[in-house]
């Protein structure tokens, strides 16, 4: 990868949003926990959610990932309380898109993700990129469960 590659790549944004991650604490017992990770790279993330009404109403997340990943992780964190499952699928669905397959970057609330749209290029880079909100779907979709059974 050329040093303009990386320039472009790793902007200023996407190592702003890797330094202010929101919601770094885990939580204390969760209604579902779930953690990812890219074989490719050993990027990991641990997402926790309570969810009320079909809303995520508490989210933690411990992000191990490199700038990409804890950009994605940084968006998702700012942008998923009162969210519905609905929402963060589409957001996940969306952001999916915009790296494999030359997509819309995803819509509002979480549009900021169009930051990573130069990762496209770089596949290697995709699975961390797609942790964080893949990680909050499919916890999400584990609490919902929970609940119905409950």
């Amino acid at each position: 990868m050329a040093d303009s590659d990386l320039i472009k790549l790793y902007s200023g944004r996407i190592l702003q949003l890797a330094a202010e991650i929101p919601h770094t604490d885990r939580l204390d017992a969760p209604q579902a926990s779930v953690r990812k990770r890219s074989p490719l790279c050993g990027s990991t993330v641990t997402v926790d959610v309570d969810v009320e009404d079909g809303r995520v109403a508490r989210f933690g997340q411990d992000v191990k990932a490199c700038a990409l990943g804890q950009a994605a992780a940084s968006v998702v964190g700012a942008n998923v309380l009162g969210r519905t499952r609905a929402e963060v699928e589409r957001a996940r669905d969306e952001l999916r898109a915009m790296l494999k397959s030359g997509g819309p970057a995803p819509a509002a609330p979480f549009d900021a993700l169009s930051v990573l749209e130069p990762a496209r290029d770089y596949k290697n880079r995709h699975a961390s990129i797609l942790l964080a909100i893949e990680a909050t779907a499919e916890a999400m979709e584990e609490a919902e469960k929970k609940a119905a059974c409950a």
